[in-house]
């Protein structure tokens, strides 16, 4: 390349504008001495850098993100990535256990794969995988301790294989039945759409319907927004979720900044009971939906 003074003015001026940028070109530096730029490469950063801008992205594409070189890797993996991941009121649920010492990123999949009990063991916490969004679920003891159970045949059962908690409730069909459990919305990950899911089985195996219509229906408290739904307690409509427990979904809500009160889900039967039988209650779950 030619010295500096052979350029002329214009080419002197786009050289110190830094137009010519591919691998190899040479530019004009501060004190007029010609330089050669280098091409560099993302994982060439300090590994800081690469974990803040990772640490701004999904924990699934942290993941993804982990198998493209070692650099990546380490970042990818370190807690100041998956501690913005994690909520930011994750502590209170494990400051009592072993999970306080793991790594952020063995402990968010924890969350994820194995929900934690608190309240004596009568409500989960966990965390939805693709978003880490909270996901709860109230157990059916804790909706019966707050007055959320309106049925006088029912008992407090210890928990058969698959139930979360170590206690369930027995609920004889014969006479109305009533189910309310109510949830703070400052619990909730902000805007985020929110699913709730009635839990239970049948104590024995039934191929059809077993009572009348349940209706059921998710609202905020006060202003009664919910969409009613009418379904039969019928495993063939049902989602399965192992070990005979089935689950029906009762309704939507979004959460935009935890600000809503009070959501409430609720499930009643609208008419006298057709049928008589016995179902097994294990909760409520709520988790987010996808899509937000």
């Amino acid at each position: 390349m030619s010295s500096y003074g052979q350029k002329t003015k214009p080419e002197r001026q786009r050289l110190k504008r830094k137009e010519y940028f591919w691998p190899g070109s040479e530019v004009i530096g501060e004190s007029g001495s010609i330089l050669t730029y280098q091409k560099k490469k993302l994982e060439d950063l300090p590994a800081k850098c690469i974990s803040r801008i990772i640490s701004l992205t999904t924990p699934r594409d942290a993941s993804r993100l982990a198998l493209v070189c070692p650099a990546f890797r380490s970042a990818a993996d370190s807690d100041s990535v998956w501690e913005k991941f994690l909520p930011s009121d994750y502590e209170g649920f494990i400051s009592n256990s072993s999970l306080i010492d793991k790594k952020k990123k063995d402990l968010y999949f924890h969350l994820c794969r194995n929900p934690i009990l608190f309240d004596n063991n009568t409500a989960s916490f966990g965390l939805e995988q693709e978003s880490g969004k909270k996901c709860y679920m109230a157990g059916a003891k804790w909706i019966y301790e707050n007055s959320g159970i309106s049925h006088r045949d029912c008992e407090m059962i210890p928990s058969s294989a698959g139930s979360r908690f170590p206690e369930v409730i027995e609920l004889k069909l014969m006479s109305s039945l009533e189910i309310e459990a109510r949830f703070g919305t400052t619990i909730f990950s902000p805007k985020t759409n929110y699913a709730a899911y009635f839990v239970f089985k049948f104590a024995e195996f039934r191929e059809g319907p077993e009572t009348s219509p349940i209706d059921f229906e998710v609202y905020f408290e006060g202003s009664h927004n919910g969409k009613k739904r009418r379904e039969f307690l019928d495993p063939q409509l049902s989602q399965d979720r192992g070990n005979r427990w089935i689950e029906i979904k009762m309704g939507e809500f979004s959460i935009e900044n935890g600000d809503e009160g009070t959501v409430v889900c609720r499930l009643s039967e609208p008419e006298p009971l057709s049928k008589r039988g016995t179902i097994i209650f294990q909760g409520i779950e709520v988790r987010p939906e996808y899509g937000r």
